[in-house]
């Protein structure tokens, strides 16, 4: 017989995401509410999140030290990649899409949590719109 470990014995690294949230509005419950999101949807999707960079300047800028920081996390070995709450933290439309096009130039994935604010929309509207694409439900109101 051989001595080799069956899969689930083995230690296994969950892979390694980095969070970015975009915050320049509302107090720390939201902010808290925003990593516990994104804390949330790793630990269900056995991702470790090494970090959260959070923006909190108004100023729209490509380069702004948050996302700075997240890039040059992406570039480390382990990096697998990051997570956000939804692609309007990566900012404006213009400025979204230049910054998902620098994460994936550095190999990196961009795992997006679509936040959607359950109101008085029925269970089955969620069930429709969670196969519409919407990874997870998270309500962030704080």
């Amino acid at each position: 017989m051989d001595d080799e470990l069956i899969t689930e014995r083995r230690p296994v690294a969950f892979p390694q995401v980095f969070g970015y949230v975009r915050h320049v509005t509302g107090g720390l419950p939201r902010h808290a509410a925003l990593v516990d999101c994104l804390t949330e949807y790793c630990d269900r999707h056995e991702l470790a999140l090494c970090g959260v960079f959070t923006e909190r300047d108004r100023t729209v800028v490509i380069h702004s030290p948050a996302f700075v920081g997240l890039l040059d996390a992406l570039e480390l070995p382990d990096a697998y990649g990051a997570v956000v709450p939804a692609l309007s933290h990566l900012g404006p439309k213009g400025l979204g899409t230049e910054r998902k096009r620098q994460i994936a130039a550095t190999g990196a994935r961009l795992i997006v949590i679509r936040l959607l604010t359950p109101t008085t929309r029925s269970v089955s509207s969620l069930s429709a719109s969670h196969s519409l694409g919407h990874r997870e439900v998270c309500d962030v109101r704080a």
